[in-house]
């Protein structure tokens, strides 16, 4: 990976024959679903085909937040928030969560208006966001300089360490009796009386009765292998790490064109904000009408570029034999390349608003590969074709903050517990390619 630190798990060697569970992908939410599934009661196995949270969730800003959240996320966000603020105290572990608080700086009255709007939407949750007048800027942000319309300040959100959080969780579900298998990867489930019975991983098989794909980008091209089309695109983030700065607010910070977290480290995680690329590839075209109406109303935010990925991509197989290699072992870990000028824009951009930041240098950097939804909601439950397979994926950039909320509410749906939040916005039947591929997929186990 490029120069990305990550803390260690040390991974069980050996299969077990069976388990209740088998979650496939190491990530937050991965991670997060074993532990509250093995602290249900159940048998779990992990299975993460690279380092646990190797991907977007060690790559990601490190925000905690439930301001500015879809409606439909904001009681998720609020259980996540929950959890996280005890999260230390429950697996003994550090995730590097830190109650700060978070503001994002407004630079025009129509800035305003739209957190105005989403405040609207937010009262209902009675959750602690409210508007900063510029006159308030001062005295909350410590150091500002630049000039800002005000802001919107929630000071119940707060900041994780992205390298610490994931291996610190899954450690914890391991303590708990979860088997973590790393360089693990599953090529595929093999279906028994309609139901999963055997997920087939590179080592062998593991049997089972449910399996949850928490896969991130990787989701959408495991589906397509079992006949499920799900929409998903992935866009790509580039982050820094620059060295420590003082004078500065110990809350994470984000404007139109910047942002940053103070880090465990000392240093600082920076990045441009509003500014990814968005990949031109196969998926692109076959996708094309599912996201169209995303694309028009974020346009400003994404970069569209064709490039190398097309091809990796294109010289992707979508279908191969269990009994083969599969695209996951060839991929271990999605490392793309960082937009540099991005980190050094974002930088730049940062330091005018905070000259504390001028001496500040970029000490490395990486990017991440987000998977996208085309409501920008992820998906959180059972896929209604393949009994007892679920699916947690499609965070759209929001996972790290969510995940343990996602992890909780995965594990009430797979114990048929009272859901923790109300799991309807979060249901895959609502896309249209779901729900037609769910019929195909009916019709062929029937002989439709």
């Amino acid at each position: 990976m490029t120069s990305l630190p990550l803390d260690q798990v040390q991974g069980h060697e050996r299969l077990p024959e069976r388990v209740d569970v088998v979650i496939i992908g190491g990530g937050i939410i991965g991670v997060s679903t074993a532990l509250f599934l093995t602290e249900g009661g159940l048998r779990v196995a992990l299975c993460e085909k690279g380092r646990i949270g190797g991907e977007q969730s060690g790559r990601n800003w490190g925000w905690v937040r439930q301001m500015g959240r879809d409606p439909q996320e904001i009681p998720l966000a609020l259980e996540s928030v929950r959890l996280w603020s005890t999260m230390n105290e429950r697996i003994g572990d550090e995730t590097g969560f830190r109650l700060t608080g978070i503001t994002y700086l407004c630079e025009s009255r129509r800035d305003m208006a739209e957190y105005e709007a989403w405040l609207a939407h937010a009262r209902q949750w009675q959750l602690p966001s409210r508007l900063v007048s510029s006159a308030e800027l001062p005295g909350l942000l410590p150091g500002l300089a630049g000039r800002f319309e005000g802001g919107l300040h929630t000071a119940s959100d707060g900041r994780a360490e992205p390298s610490k959080a994931a291996p610190a969780i899954a450690r914890a579900a391991q303590k708990a009796g979860a088997h973590i298998l790393t360089d693990c990867a599953v090529r595929g489930i093999e279906m028994k009386a309609g139901k999963p019975g055997w997920v087939v991983t590179e080592k062998g098989p593991i049997a089972c009765d449910a399996v949850v794909l928490a896969g991130g980008a990787w989701s959408r091209l495991f589906l397509g292998n079992l006949g499920i089309d799900f929409p998903q695109l992935k866009i790509i983030g580039s982050v820094a790490r620059v060295s420590a700065a003082d004078g500065v607010p110990d809350m994470p910070v984000g404007a139109s064109n910047f942002s940053f977290r103070r880090r465990l480290d000392g240093g600082f995680s920076v990045a441009m904000r509003n500014a990814n690329i968005a990949p031109i590839v196969p998926d692109s075209f076959r996708l094309f009408a599912d996201f169209i109406p995303s694309l028009v109303k974020q346009w400003r935010e994404l970069k569209l570029r064709v490039g190398s990925r097309f091809i990796e991509e294109w010289q992707t197989p979508r279908r191969w034999s269990l009994e083969k290699e599969s695209p996951f072992e060839r991929v271990r870990v999605l490392d793309p390349v960082p937009i540099e000028h991005f980190n050094r824009k974002g930088l730049a951009n940062l330091v005018k608003a905070f000259p504390a930041f001028t001496e500040a240098r970029i000490t490395y950097s990486w990017s991440g590969i987000i998977d996208v939804t085309p409501d920008a909601v992820p998906v959180i439950g059972p896929v209604a074709a393949l009994p007892g397979l679920y699916l947690a994926s499609g965070f759209s950039g929001h996972g790290f903050g969510i995940g343990p909320g996602a992890g909780r509410l995965m594990a009430d749906l797979v114990l048929g517990r009272t859901p923790c939040v109300d799991p309807q916005p979060f249901r895959f039947d609502r896309f249209a390619k779901a729900r037609k591929t769910a019929e195909r997929v009916l019709a062929r186990q029937t002989g439709g």
